[in-house]
This record gives structure tokens, C-alpha cells and sequence, in this order.
């Protein structure tokens, strides 16, 4: 790193949007440049994106990012965070893709997971993997394309074929033909073991996937590859990769065991950090990795809830009930309550930890008093339901909240903020910058890199003001709260 390289330049590729970011040393955004995802909606239940699309906007979102900041000179290191189960097909002769990528959000493969479930294979993958079996992870969707797509079969039988996670995509893409995936996104695969060094040879016979597709599982932070000269100008080292809620984990400072965050974005993940231990959990929670460093990995308890952010975006896109998600704060303060309107939103069925890729959403308790102030608070009273029942299971895995971090787009809202400090009855602490899984992947490079000593240091150096919310709720109001909550579940 050369005494004029102060930069960190942050590729995001998120679900609905991918950019860029520029930090400096002390954790400020220098720059940002962003474009949105098309979402595809072929079928019920699916959600593809066009991996050449992400590459290509990524690109020019980087390559704006760097005339921002006054040219290429200036970064010291790439850091890329991503949407994580995603998974892309291409060819590697020729470096494109063969189909649309199946998005994390995607449930085609619900019948297949249901079907290894019942022949008693469950246990066996949650053991080694710390996943269950969910058409969220990737080994499945990577089967689906096998199967289901003619370019993809016939490369796969020709010794052509590359499968990856979105990082994969982009690591293929920036540097010219390397296969690498980290640690932390080749976890949520459910194909690579919680303590193995590589992809285990027994799971990729359980789903189909030919092991020589995969991609070589590298470090979440260390030196992993350097881009080709042609795309920014000249080569620059990749020093730290993580899937969006490791990231995000990082970002937020929760660096030792017990630590809690929560991402309310598209979806909402709480992660917990449990040292370098690797958890089992009892009441249907994931166990991860959280990063790694020299091979060392450390790891965390997860909660994935699917639809955060997105059910806001229905509201707004296919309802019409608002016309920004801005409104809903507004809209939730305006009235004394939701009138009994409670929904349950399981667009993308339910994650954990109930993990019923089948249920649908409900929206229960509507009368002619119902309007769209009472609808919006019910969206956003959702949040706080949704975190209070993975409290519960956290608590019941020995690892109970003290405090919860929140981030994402979704934790700006004050009132959405309070009432989850209020419904869990845990104290919420938020950063000034919310979106702190470009942060985390930031803090990754950073130390990758060398331009701070440690994981440890970088997260000191790049830490921001906090605010904070603690509970206020009267324990009446959050049991009748709670009690209508579980009867809408019962009618899912």
C-alpha cells in the first residue's frame, strides 16, 4: 500500500440494488454509486436476477466511485460484501453465464428439500453444515439449474461448469478467471462443513452438485486475488470478502461472543458471535461462519426472517398503500395503534424459526375502520414480532440477547427502532451510518490489507456515534401485543 492508496473501495451487491463505496481510514464514505437489480418474477415462488446485469452495473458503479475520489491511484484495497445463497451457473471457457441466477429469496426447490427431509437426511446436513433443509441455501438451486437448464446440464458434463455465490460472480469477473469463494458465503451452501477446510464429498453427492464446479473456499480477509489491470486502471488487491449479514455483524463491532446484531433489510438477520466454537442449536437457529483469517474461523448463531423491507416494498409497489417507505413512520405514529390489524409476512413462506417454506402471508384483524395508517403500523409492529420469536429460540440456545444492534435501511425509522427495543424488551443501539454491511466488508479489507493491524483495530479506527432505544412498553400492552401476534401465526 503506497502512501497515497488511503482509500477502501467497497463493492455492496445487495438484492434489489449493487454499488459501490469509497471509505477512508477512519470509516467516512468518500463516494457511492448505485444502480438498481431487475427483479425477475417468471413463476409464483421464483426470483431470478441477470448475473451479467449485477456484473455490469457493479463495474460502472465502481468505475464512478473511482472519478469521484480522483482516480485509480488512491485505493489501497477492494472489499466485497454480497447477497449471500444466490447462486450463478457460466461457463468457464468462455466466463458468461448460462441462465438466469436463482435469487436467495427463490422456493422452486421446496419439494426436493422436503423430500430429503423426510428420508431422514436433516440431521445429518445440520450437523455438518449448521444449515437445515430450506430452499434458502444454495446446494438445491444449484441442482435445479443442473437439471432444469439445458446449457448448464451440458456444461457441467463437459467439465465447464462454474457455480457460485454472487462474490464468486464478481471475484470470477474482476480478476480474470479465479474461482474463490470465502469462507463466510460457502457456509450458507450447505455443502461446506462448519470445520472443514473444503467442500465435503458426501453433500455434494446428497445434492447432485459435482464438487469440481465449486470454487476454492479462500479467507473472509488476507490477500485473495487481484484484479486485471483493464478494469480500473491498474491491478489492485482484493483483501476481503463476506457474505452481507457477516458483514454486516462486523460492521456493527460485534467482534466477541455474545455480541447481537440485527440487518432489517429485503429480509432481517440477527447474528450472534460465538467465538470460535461452533454452535449447535437446539431450536432451529443456523450456525455459521462468521469469519476467517489463516484457515482460524470464528463463528455465529443466526436467525433469517425473509421478508423485512421487501414487505414494505409491497406495500408500496403492489398495493399502493404508500408511496415511499419514508411514510411509514409517519403513517405509525399518526394513530394509538394498529386496531387490531396484525400481519404475518410470509410472502417468501417463514424462516426461522418456524422454517415453513409453504405458508403464506396473512393479514388478520381488518374492519371498516381499517386505513392505511393502521396497515402500515401493522408492517412495521411485524419487524418486532418477527424478533421477539427468534429472541425466544436465541435464549433457548443458551445465548440470550443483552443488547441488539440494528443496521440496514429499515432500522433509520425511529418509531420501527423503539418498537422492537419495546416487543423484545431488550435495549436497541444504533449507528449513525445504518448501512454498515458495506462497513463490515470495508473493516475486512481494511485489515486484509494492512492498513489497520487487526479486524480488532479496524473495527476501533471505523467506529461511528451511536443511538439508543431502550424498552418502554407497559408488560400488558407487549403480552396483548405478543398474544395477537400468535394467533395470526395459527392462521397461517
Amino acid at each position: 500500500m503506497s502512501v497515497s492508496s488511503d482509500v477502501i473501495l467497497v463493492i455492496d451487491a445487495g438484492t434489489t440494488s449493487t454499488r459501490a463505496l469509497a471509505f477512508a481510514p477512519d470509516g467516512t464514505v468518500l463516494a457511492v454509486s448505485q444502480a438498481e437489480i431487475t427483479q425477475h418474477y417468471p413463476r409464483p415462488g421464483w426470483v431470478e436476477h441477470d448475473a451479467d446485469e449485477i456484473w455490469h452495473l457493479t463495474l460502472a458503479a465502481m468505475r464512478d466511485v473511482v472519478a469521484g475520489i480522483g482516480g485509480t491511484d488512491r485505493i489501497a484495497a477492494i472489499g466485497i460484501t454480497n447477497q449471500r445463497e444466490t447462486v450463478v451457473a457460466w461457463d468457464r471457457s468462455t466466463g458468461k453465464p448460462l441462465a438466469r441466477a436463482i435469487v436467495w429469496q427463490d422456493r422452486r426447490t421446496a419439494d426436493v428439500c422436503t423430500m430429503l427431509r423426510e428420508a431422514g437426511h436433516e440431521p445429518e446436513v445440520q450437523a455438518k453444515t449448521g444449515l437445515l433443509l430450506d430452499p434458502y441455501f444454495s446446494a438445491s438451486k444449484m441442482r435445479w439449474l443442473i437439471d432444469n437448464e439445458q446449457e448448464v446440464g451440458e456444461a457441467a458434463r463437459a467439465g465447464r461448469l462454474a457455480l457460485g455465490t454472487v462474490e464468486s460472480w464478481l471475484a470470477w469477473n474482476l480478476t480474470g478467471g479465479a474461482h474463490v469463494s470465502d469462507a463466510s458465503n460457502a457456509s450458507r451452501t450447505s455443502l461446506l462443513p462448519l470445520a472443514g477446510a473444503t467442500w465435503d464429498e458426501g453433500l455434494c453427492d446428497l445434492f447432485g452438485v459435482p464438487a469440481g464446479a465449486l470454487p476454492q473456499v479462500v479467507d473472509t480477509h488476507g490477500e485473495l486475488g487481484m484484479t486485471a489491470s483493464e478494469i480500473l486502471g491498474r491491478a489492485i488487491p482484493i483483501t476481503g470478502m463476506a457474505g452481507d449479514q457477516q458483514a454486516a455483524t462486523v460492521g456493527q463491532g460485534c467482534l466477541s461472543p455474545g455480541q447481537t446484531k440485527a440487518t432489517y433489510g429485503t429480509g432481517a438477520f440477527v447474528l450472534t458471535n460465538m467465538g470460535s466454537e461452533a454452535p449447535a442449536s437446539q431450536n432451529r437457529l443456523l450456525a455459521t461462519v462468521l469469519s476467517q483469517q489463516h484457515g482460524v474461523r470464528s463463528y455465529a448463531l443466526e436467525g433469517s426472517i425473509f421478508v423485512a423491507g421487501s414487505l414494505v416494498k409491497w406495500l408500496r409497489d403492489s398495493l399502493g398503500i404508500i408511496d415511499s417507505a419514508d411514510e411509514t413512520e409517519a403513517l405509525a405514529r399518526s394513530v394509538a395503534d394498529s386496531g387490531g390489524v396484525v400481519i404475518v409476512p410470509a410472502l417468501s413462506g417463514l424462516g426461522a424459526p418456524h422454517w415453513r417454506p409453504e405458508a403464506g402471508g396473512v393479514i388478520s384483524g381488518l374492519s371498516f375502520s381499517t386505513g392505511r395508517a393502521q396497515i402500515a403500523r401493522a408492517a412495521l409492529e411485524a419487524m418486532a414480532h418477527q424478533t421477539h420469536d427468534l429472541a425466544d429460540a436465541f435464549a433457548a440456545d443458551g445465548a440470550r440477547w443483552t443488547e441488539l444492534a440494528i443496521d440496514g435501511g429499515m432500522s433509520a425509522n425511529d418509531w420501527m427502532a423503539q418498537d422492537i427495543a419495546d416487543v423484545t424488551g431488550v435495549p436497541v443501539a444504533r449507528p449513525e451510518m445504518v448501512e454498515t454491511t458495506a462497513l463490515g466488508a470495508a473493516k475486512l479489507a481494511a485489515a486484509g490489507c494492512g492498513m489497520h493491524a487487526s479486524l480488532e483495530d479496524a473495527s476501533v479506527r471505523m467506529r461511528g456515534a451511536l443511538s439508543r432505544f431502550d424498552p418502554q412498553m407497559a408488560d400488558g400492552v407487549r403480552v396483548a401485543r405478543l398474544a395477537a401476534w400468535q394467533a395470526a401465526m395459527a392462521a397461517v
